[in-house]
């Protein structure tokens, strides 16, 4: 048991011996004075100074004595220094310490090495082989939503998918400049490779929602704000052929239109436009609805757009719904 006794030993009123700590072991009780340390510090006690390393000792040497058997006691002086003690709770009904392991962490380890356990030993020569190098056929761009998970939605094993995560799925136009987006985009199309672009968006997206709720001339330093201007085209387009419906529903109108306006943003890159134009790469739109768990997939056509570029429109195909 632990007693934190918040009085002065042996000297009344000294301001700079805030608490010390006394915990029996056996019958040897050791002290934990809580007071400066320097050998130079001093405090004043009835108009003379005394050391503080010379009080230190004094009760470091009465306390840790291993003759003394005796219980503690002490008495407050009649100028009005009172004794406190409070008993530290047991072990059991202590709050968490600082030094506890968080729950999550906890949970997280586990999970680490059951993953190591049951998939990477299991197939270490696959793991192996992926530290050399990567070679994913898919490039997936996906909400950072944490609700929509690509590789534990669609089943995506380790080396499978390069994936790039931001808020509301969006890819930004070429002429808007470098971002981390485009980045990846790069680096997977011009170096993976990838043979595939799949831009899967989906239900009850905040992303898509704060855009629909924003002024379209507002002028904001808020990063989101300047980000979900990108879907601003597919806003527009939600606004001309939704407008008689509610709200919620002009809402998820758009979240499928911005997959299909993120869609167009990928053929503004001349290196992913001349890859798609020779066959070697096709591009995909998936939404996943997590209310109902269904998914629909479909292919932008290539050939028939560049027909529809002129008009601003867009045409897919190999439409698929999955429930």
């Amino acid at each position: 048991m632990k007693v934190v006794l918040r009085s002065v030993l042996l000297l009344p009123k000294q301001p700079f011996l805030r608490s010390a700590t006394v915990s029996v072991l056996g019958s040897s009780p050791v002290c934990k004075p809580e007071f400066p340390r320097s050998a130079a510090s001093t405090s004043t006690v009835s108009g003379s100074k005394v050391k503080v390393s010379e009080i230190e000792q004094t009760q470091l040497g009465f306390l840790n004595s291993s003759k003394i058997n005796l219980p503690l006691r002490l008495k407050a002086s009649r100028d009005g220094v009172g004794l406190v003690q409070e008993t530290i709770q047991t072990k059991e009904n202590t709050p968490m310490s600082i030094n506890k392991p968080d729950d999550s962490f906890r949970e997280m380890r586990n999970r680490f090495l059951r993953f190591k356990k049951e998939k990477y030993l299991v197939n270490l020569e696959c793991y192996k082989e992926l530290a050399q190098a990567q070679a994913p056929k898919f490039l997936v761009i996906s909400c950072a939503d944490s609700r929509v998970c690509p590789s534990y939605i669609l089943g995506f094993q380790p080396g499978e998918a390069f994936i790039i995560r931001n808020v509301a799925n969006f890819v930004p136009p070429f002429e808007n400049g470098p971002c981390e987006t485009n980045a990846a985009l790069e680096f997977s199309v011009n170096d993976l490779q990838v043979e595939n672009i799949l831009v899967t968006g989906h239900s009850c997206c905040g992303g898509i929602r704060a855009l629909m709720s924003m002024d379209d001339e507002e002028k904001s330093s808020s990063f989101i704000k300047n980000w979900i201007k990108v879907g601003k085209a597919a806003k527009s387009t939600t606004k001309a052929t939704a407008s008689n419906l509610s709200f919620d529903q002009q809402c998820k109108h758009c979240e499928k239109e911005s997959i299909n306006n993120s869609l167009m943003n990928l053929l503004t890159y001349p290196w992913v436009k001349e890859r798609v134009a020779k066959g070697l790469l096709s591009l995909h739109g998936g939404y996943y609805d997590f209310v109902d768990c269904t998914y629909e997939k479909w292919t932008l056509d290539y050939l028939k757009n560049i027909q529809k570029q002129e008009t601003g429109g867009y045409a897919i195909k190999n439409r698929e719904f999955w429930s």
